[in-house]
């Protein structure tokens, strides 16, 4: 029941979004073009088959799934619009939005107070906390804090907010950013 009430709270605020996006300039008017990496399991990626309501990439490069799939698939069923999802590179999302190419961006993308310059964000519909991955049986395994990272190499992907705070881990050796996730 609460994780019912949950999705359709998210829906909700995910769906007024997206109705302040009607008439952006979708290449078709009965088009809601949704740009993702299609790469960022369990939210979006990029499989073979339609299988559990998969939606064929526009770049026929595959079929994406994911809970920013579901998502983009209820806000168009409620724009009355065709679904496309438009896979992007990470730091394409936001000049494609701008651009009109894509109608909006589903993805694990949070309101920096930098994006916000340029974009438009909803209420944030998905809230996650930053964690350190480490190899098992490393001497970073036994961590409880980011002190414990002194001297690690630490990287994230290009163009996040994860990239950026990694300059807060003191003696931290921050590495080249990857190029996706």
């Amino acid at each position: 029941m609460k994780r019912n009430l949950t999705l359709t709270i998210v829906l909700m605020l995910v769906l007024a979004v997206a109705l302040s996006f009607t008439g952006c300039g979708s290449k078709g008017e009965d088009e809601f073009r949704v740009g993702m990496e299609c790469g960022y399991p369990p939210f979006n990626w990029t499989q073979t088959d339609d299988s559990n309501g998969a939606v064929k990439i526009s770049d026929g490069s595959g079929y994406a799934g994911g809970y920013d799939v579901e998502v983009a698939k209820k806000l168009a069923e409620e724009l009355g619009k065709k679904l496309v999802i438009v896979k992007t590179q990470w730091d394409g999302l936001i000049p494609a939005l701008q651009s009109g190419t894509i109608d909006a961006v589903i993805a694990g993308m949070s309101p920096t107070e930098e994006r916000k310059l340029t974009i438009d964000f909803s209420d944030n519909y998905y809230r996650s906390n930053l964690v350190m991955v480490v190899k098992k049986g490393s001497k970073y395994e036994s961590a409880t804090s980011i002190a414990d990272f002194a001297g690690a190499k630490v990287t994230a992907q290009l163009g996040t907010f994860h990239y950026t705070v990694i300059d807060q881990i003191d003696g931290v050796v921050k590495e080249a950013a990857m190029d996706d996730f």
